[in-house]
């Protein structure tokens, strides 16, 4: 089997025939993955403590805690404080990370039928969330009353949606069958 690194070594010769590369540079990379949690202005401060752990557990990385970027009073919470984690990876830890979620995390997830295509932006980016943490190997299945989900986006140097779309399949992402652009049916 191979790893999320030699796939994208690969993407080359998989997608030369159908976007016309010339040479190897001109195929697509993975250049980071974010992961984002949403505490939401936690009451308790010892939640947000457990997610922060867990999430550093999952990736490998440290989060850094973010803030609100605006006051919304009917919410109660001011500008600065804290409503979420973010953990970004590059290089060698965004290739492991995403085999892990390729190859253990997804398999695990219920009633899963595949990723959806609409996270795909037109720079060439795939956002998804995960409802459920504990599809990773890493999350102990004994506290399952602390259930967070999270957002994961891949930054690639694909060009646009239908590069992008191409080199994830090279790289192994399950996506649905029968949906995409030219799957999608007009009413």
């Amino acid at each position: 089997m191979k790893t999320i690194r030699e796939k994208q070594n690969t993407a080359f010769d998989a997608m030369k025939a159908a976007f016309g590369y010339k040479n190897r540079l001109q195929a697509p990379r993975l250049v980071k993955i974010a992961v984002s949690v949403g505490t939401g202005k936690a009451k308790d401060p010892k939640r947000e403590e457990l997610i922060a752990d867990r999430l550093a557990k999952i990736t490998g990385q440290k989060p850094s805690v973010r803030g609100a970027k605006k006051s919304i009073a009917s919410f109660k919470v001011r500008q600065g404080d804290p409503v979420g984690l973010l953990v970004t990876m590059r290089g060698g830890r965004a290739m492991k990370f995403l085999d892990k979620l390729v190859n253990i995390a997804i398999p695990r997830m219920k009633d899963f039928r595949g990723l959806s295509r609409r996270g795909l932006d037109e720079l060439g980016n795939y956002t998804f969330g995960i409802k459920e943490h504990t599809i990773f190997t890493e999350t102990s299945n004994e506290d399952l009353k602390d259930v967070f989900g999270m957002a994961m986006t891949l930054v690639t140097t694909a060009k646009d949606k239908k590069e992008a779309e191409s080199f994830l399949e090279v790289l192994g992402l399950p996506f649905k069958k029968g949906e995409g652009p030219l799957h999608r049916q007009v009413f």
